[in-house]
């Protein structure tokens, strides 16, 4: 199995500095450099601190003059907000300044909120036309002259400046949940990125055997990669589950105002909803989260890590930042590194020797 982690830079109060924020930030991305992950990847929001992303390639090249290793990508570039050409032009910028280690991961936008301020409104469900134009007119921009006339986008003959160092491109991700969006981005050669959210185990296993269908019904093209996410906290002892738990059900309060419209933001510090208005309010049970959520010490975390493995999750996806302390996120991180890493990487070397 191989591990890719999601730093987003989050701020839930006035008082913290925005450059302590990038700072913790780069200390969990060098960390999970020094510990083999593959990729470090971060979001892209406009408006709201408690994700700081307006540019994820600003992020990115800065990311990379401090590591050495691990890829970089965008977990994800919302589709509705970007020209086709502009955003061909700064990926392959950024590829060129991270030496040829940018991954670009696309989807169709989270929030209504910004949606009403980046997007003319439009409602957040429409975003995947968006991303379903957008990905064949980059690649194209990135191979040479092309000329477009979309349903969305117009223009004529142009290509991109510069062009990505990979060739013949970035390894391109789409981030999908339902069944169309999982069988257009495999037919468009990307890999698939996807998250069960806060259900139950039985939801990880609905995406898998989703993935393999559509890998059936396209033998056409080769097989791409399914990395899935899910919030991560390792910890030395068992009593410290709460901490986690109580983390992740704070920073759903956030979601559920930014996702549906349901509260204020005040300079740019969403309002967190009242528990009563949550969504699917099963999924946010603390026994529930403690369950579902990858928390817990490094052996329960490899526990529940095989049964991912079993399901057919080949590539895991660690969710660092949902509004844990930085002490505890960095020993999560430290602990993933010294403990659960070399326990999937030694198997892998033992089957292979076999």
């Amino acid at each position: 199995m191989k591990f890719s982690i999601v730093v987003n830079m989050d701020r839930f109060s006035p008082q913290t500095e925005v450059r302590d924020v990038a700072a913790r930030c780069l200390e969990l991305v060098k960390l999970a450099d020094q510990g083999g992950f593959e990729v470090a990847w971060t979001a892209e929001h406009h408006t709201i601190e408690v994700t700081i992303a307006p540019n994820p390639f600003t992020l990115l090249t800065y990311w990379g003059q401090h590591t050495k290793n691990i890829r970089l990508g965008t977990a994800v570039v919302s589709a509705p907000y970007w020209h086709p050409i502009r955003l061909a032009g700064e990926a392959a910028l950024s590829d060129i300044l991270l030496d040829g280690r940018l991954e670009v991961g696309f989807g169709r936008g989270s929030y209504q909120y910004e949606f009403d301020r980046m997007a003319g409104g439009m409602p957040q469900g429409e975003g995947g036309k968006y991303l379903r134009e957008l990905i064949p007119v980059v690649k194209e921009l990135w191979k040479g002259d092309y000329a477009h006339d979309g349903d969305i986008w117009q223009f004529p003959s142009v290509t991109s400046v510069p062009k990505p160092l990979q060739k013949p491109h970035p390894r391109l991700w789409v981030a999908a949940r339902d069944p169309n969006t999982f069988d257009f981005a495999v037919k468009n050669g990307c890999h698939i990125m996807s998250t069960p959210l806060q259900r139950p185990h039985e939801e990880v296993i609905t995406l898998c055997n989703r993935f393999e269908e559509t890998v059936r019904n396209n033998p056409q093209v080769p097989r791409p990669e399914h990395m899935m996410l899910r919030r991560v906290c390792v910890y030395d002892n068992p009593d410290d589950w709460e901490i986690p738990v109580r983390a992740t059900t704070n920073f759903g309060r956030y979601f559920e105002n930014l996702f549906r419209n349901l509260g204020t933001v005040k300079n740019g510090f969403p309002e967190p909803v009242d528990y009563s208005v949550v969504a699917d309010k099963g999924d946010y049970a603390p026994q529930a989260l403690h369950e579902n959520m990858i928390f817990g010490t490094p052996d329960q975390v490899i526990e529940k890590l095989e049964r991912y493995k079993a399901a057919g999750v080949d590539h895991f996806l660690y969710g660092a930042c949902f509004g844990l302390p930085h002490e505890v996120a960095l020993r999560s991180l430290e602990l993933f590194n010294e403990k659960v890493i070399p326990h999937f990487k030694n198997k892998t070397e033992v089957k292979s020797i076999a």
